[in-house]
Parts: structure tokens; sequence; C-alpha cells
């Protein structure tokens, strides 16, 4: 009988700790541990991993009662660019009265931005393809391309030097984007010698949209045996001097460029909870934190080894664990609060905020009445100084104070007031919403297998979320609302050597032609001119716009002070605006 009395005692002890309200370090450390388990294989937005963890959330918000945020589901599905996938591609080269047809798979790969188009034409060698004014270097100097394909080496001209001016012209969007500018039809990316293997890119997305009006693609340099590499390189990199030069005129070349759009879906999870009584019915809280991770790697992962999972427990299993803890408070206090509470996870965060875009421009509540938005974003590395960083401080004239004053649990606080920024709480802040971001710092296991739960500070993190439900609840039972402050945010464009100011926001779910803005920075050039969110920049001076990266490349052909015509689709129509660029 007294072992029965004690493993009722027991299992009475477990299962209070699980419907335990307060925060606690255990729970913090339970909920990480299942969602940056193995298990779960990083979840990766979109995968059934991913999906796997929002019905963990959703049972969880189930049971601490808490209603369904989406028209009656927890559930907020949207769609996404999951991959890319290589269509009907060929090369056909006729030199000499011989063709030659290198096979896809081993010789050449078409490029992720490339359009889906048929080219044909004479070539011409453009060294590394770099057009630099200020650098005099001018690798399309007195070098005619109309309709033409253009050759260039990746990298630039002076690779070995550490901090080379040339670097940021070395990308390939940029020497893709140039040489359309300039007139040609297509252009074909060689390796540097260098690169003893000559291998190929890897077709993968880059959460931009593909360049329009060029075929682009790299092929190794044995199919090009007609053009002295080695010789050419030298020579440039050795002077800095460029050596192009048009190709005979009876080598033709012959392109076909096809990638394919697969789109994907993901998911949000929501809840919210509602007083009954509340003094302020219509107007309510947002506390989020992003659930997706990188999977087993990816693009954006910095570990250089095999692909492996990326558990994902700082970024951001340990903001989502805060989510649920407090989530799980606030329903034990429902009746104290003034206003509503919403809790969003949010996927898409790693891709480029996509989950929390959708929501913001898709919230079934009025936008308006979100009176503040909390995001909480690796929050699990606490460190012994009790360093804890505070982003948008300067985002409504309230914030600084109620942080100070709510910290009692002697936290080293760093206030930063920008409200945009690299993770969820941006899509809301260009709403027009004020909003927080709470943050413990970097690490280097950031982005790494090894950002692993055993990692986690669980009381340190105890003591971010007691913070934060303190100032929280001080938000949310406030007799005024936060007002609302724009804090200047610099885009700039560094391309040539000059820091131009605009002050747009871009919408990186916008899968559209064009640059998209999320938001406009009130008194920046561009509100000045007139730009609003959701237009979209299709022409920027004398340069078509198709992305984000058209759109910096062409900021660096300015400097302050000019005026620069924008061409913009809003909704259906088409409008002009002249925009006096600023400075930073």
């Amino acid at each position: 009988m007294k072992k029965l009395i004690l493993i009722a005692a027991v299992l009475t002890g477990i299962i209070s700790a699980q419907n335990n309200p307060d925060i606690t370090a255990g729970e913090i450390k339970d909920h990480i541990n299942y969602l940056a388990s193995d298990e779960l294989e990083g979840r990766m937005t979109g995968t059934p991993q991913l999906y796997k963890a929002a019905e963990f959330l959703k049972k969880e918000f189930e049971s601490y009662g808490l209603k369904p945020l989406f028209d009656g589901s927890y559930f907020q599905e949207f769609p996404f660019m999951e991959r890319l996938e290589s269509g009907n591609n060929s090369v056909s080269i006729l030199t000499d009265g011989k063709e030659i047809n290198p096979e896809q798979s081993n010789n050449f790969i078409p490029l992720s931005f490339t359009d889906n188009l048929k080219v044909k034409g004479n070539a011409v060698f453009a060294g590394y393809g770099i057009s630099a004014k200020e650098l005099n270097y001018d690798d399309y100097a007195d070098l005619d391309v109309k309709d033409k394909i253009v050759i260039v080496f990746r990298n630039h001209p002076d690779v070995k030097s550490p901090h080379s001016k040339f670097e940021q012209y070395a990308s390939l969007r940029y020497k893709t984007t140039t040489a359309r500018d300039k007139g040609a039809t297509g252009i074909i990316f060689v390796n540097t010698m260098d690169n003893k293997d000559d291998a190929l890119i890897e077709l993968k997305y880059d959460n931009a949209s593909r360049i329009s009006g060029i075929s682009a693609m790299q092929i190794k340099k044995d199919n090009l045996g007609f053009i002295p590499f080695a010789d050419l390189q030298n020579k440039i990199d050795s002077t800095l001097t460029p050596a192009s030069y048009a190709l005979n005129e009876n080598i033709i070349f012959n392109l076909s460029t096809e990638v394919n759009e697969i789109k994907g879906k993901s998911v949000n999870v929501g809840a919210y909870l509602e007083p009954d009584n509340s003094k302020f019915k219509d107007e309510y809280l947002v506390l989020g934190a992003h659930f997706d991770h990188l999977g087993w790697g990816g693009q954006n992962s910095l570990y250089m080894g095999a692909p492996a999972i990326h558990n994902g427990a700082d970024d951001n299993a340990s903001g989502t664990s805060g989510l649920l803890e407090l989530a799980e408070k606030f329903a034990s206090i429902k009746n104290q609060l003034d206003r509503k509470i919403v809790f969003i996870a949010f996927s898409g965060e790693e891709l480029g905020l996509l989950g929390s875009s959708y929501v913001a421009n898709n919230f079934p509540l009025p936008i308006e009445n979100d009176i503040t938005m909390i995001n909480m974003d690796m929050i699990g590395r606490l460190n012994d100084k009790n360093d804890l960083i505070v982003y948008g401080t300067g985002t409504s004239s309230k914030w600084k104070n109620i942080l100070d004053d709510k910290n009692e649990y002697d936290l080293n606080l760093t206030f930063n007031d920008e409200g945009f920024g690299p993770s969820d709480h941006s899509s809301f802040y260009g709403k027009k919403v004020p909003v927080l971001f709470f943050f413990t710092g970097t690490h280097s296991d950031y982005h790494k297998p090894s950002d692993d739960a055993d990692k986690i500070n669980s009381a340190g993190e105890e003591k971010v979320l007691k913070y934060v439900f303190d100032v929280a609840l001080t938000i949310a039972n406030s007799d005024t609302r936060p007002d609302y402050i724009s804090v200047e945010r610099k885009d700039t464009g560094k391309m040539m050597g000059t820091r131009v100011y605009v002050g747009t926001v871009p919408d990186f779910a916008g899968e559209v032609d064009g640059y998209k803005l999320g938001g406009v920075t009130d008194g920046s050039p561009a509100a000045k001119a007139g730009l609003q969110a959701g237009d979209i920049i299709t022409k920027f001076g004398d340069k078509k716009i198709s992305n984000i990266y058209d759109f910096t490349y062409a900021l660096g052909n300015y400097v302050p002070g000019d005026k620069v015509t924008a061409i913009v689709k809003r909704g259906e129509e088409e409008l002009s605006f002249e925009i006096e660029l600023g400075s930073r």
C-alpha cells in the first residue's frame, strides 16, 4: 500500500509539473529537447517534420485553453518557393565547322536566376565582367556586347587581397545584371584557374526572383578550349588591366536555359486569449517566435562539412519554448488582462521572414488594433554577465522606461532603437506597429549542427521570460496604447563607394517581378516622394528592376542629392515618382 501511495504521489507530482502555469527552467528544457531533437530533423520550412512541430504547438495551445486564431483553425498555411528544378537546358557551340554539345550533368549548369530563354549569337570574352569606373577598371570598355553572349570569370582580379574594393563587384547576380544592361542576351561563367576541380555551382534558390531578359549558365572550361583562359587570367590579375576581346565570328553559341520554380506550402501556428471582460476588447498584443530552422543545412548554413541535421536549439527552439511558457502563464491570469493576447509561431523565417510577412498581410484581426508586437529569437544563451539585447526600443516613447522599470532580474540590457531587423518583428513594424525584439546574442554554434539542446541555459531563459512576461503584461494592461515612432532605417547603395539612402524596406515574401516594398520609413526620401508599402519598383533611373538585388545595384550608380525617377506598380496602376536620394 505504501508503495502504491508513493507511486501515486510521484505521478501526481509529474502531472502537476506538466500543468504548472509558472515559467520554469524545467518546462523550457523539455520543450526545447523535443523541438530541437533529431526526430524533427531541423524543422525546415514546409517539411513533414515542421508540420509535426506545428501539431505539437497546436496541442500545447489547446491544452492552455487558447482559442484558434485563424478562422477557427490554429493553422494558417502559406505558399513559398520550395526549390528549383532544372528543365530542358542545352549548349551547342559551332566552331570551325564542328559542333560541341556538352552534357548538362557533367559540363554545364543553368544558374538559379537565369531567365528561361533560347539565345543564339556570337560571343565575347569580358574578363571578370566588372564595370567599375571609380576603380578605373572596365571589362566592357570598347566592347560591343549587344545581342551577344558574354563569357566571364567568376570572382575578381584582386582576389588575393583580403579587403579588395573589387569584392563588391564579384557576385554572379551583379555581373549578370551588368551584362544584360549592356545589351547581352546570354552570360557564361567559368571558374578561375585556381579552381582545380572546375566544380559546377549547385542549383539553389537564393530567395530572389530571376533576372529577366538574359540566359545565364556556368560551363566547364574544357568545353571552351579555343579560349586561352590561363593566359588571360594571368594578364588581368597581374596588371589589373582588362583583356577583353570578341571571339571569332565563325564561333556560334546556342544556349537554352530552363529552371522551373517548384512551389511548396508551410504553416504558421496561432492562438489567442480573450479576457471575459476586457477594458479594451478590440485591441490586442502579439507575442511571436519563429519555429523553423535549417533542416539538414543548405545555403544558409555556416557549417562546411557533409550534410547534417541542424537542430536549431537556440535558433529558435528557445524562442518557441518561450512562446509556449508565456502562453501558459498568461492563460492562468486571463481575466486579469485588459486586452487580448495573440500568440503566433512563424515558419519561413530562415527563408526571409516568409511566415510573419504572410500573417501580417493576412491578419485575422484588424492590424490597426495591434498595439505591440514582441518577438523572441535566440533567447537561450544568456551568458554569465546576463547580457540581453532588446531591439525596437526607439519604436515607442514608452519602451525604455518600461524596460528599465521591469528589470528586476539583474539583466545587463543593451538597447537598439531600430524597428526593422533580420527577424519577424520587421513584418509588423512595416505595418506601423511598435515592436520589441529580445535576443541573448549570437555564438559560434549559430547556423551549425552544434546548436543543440545541451547548450541551452534554461535557468537563464527562465529569467529572460519572466522579464518579457512583466514587460508584456505592463503593455497589455496600460491605460493608453503605445505610440508608434518611425525610426530611420538606412538602405544604402555601396556599389560605387557611395552611401545613398532611400528609406525602403523589402517584402521578402513578395514573389513579383520587381522590388516589392514591405514598408517605407517616415520622412525618408522614398516617403517624401510618395512611395508606400505594397508598391513594386520596376524601374529605377534607366535600370530595369526585377528584384532587391537589381535595386541595390542600381542605387550604387548614384550619389546623395541625385534625383532619380522610379517607375512603380501600385495595384493595377503604373506610377512615376521622382526621388531625391539622401545620405547615410
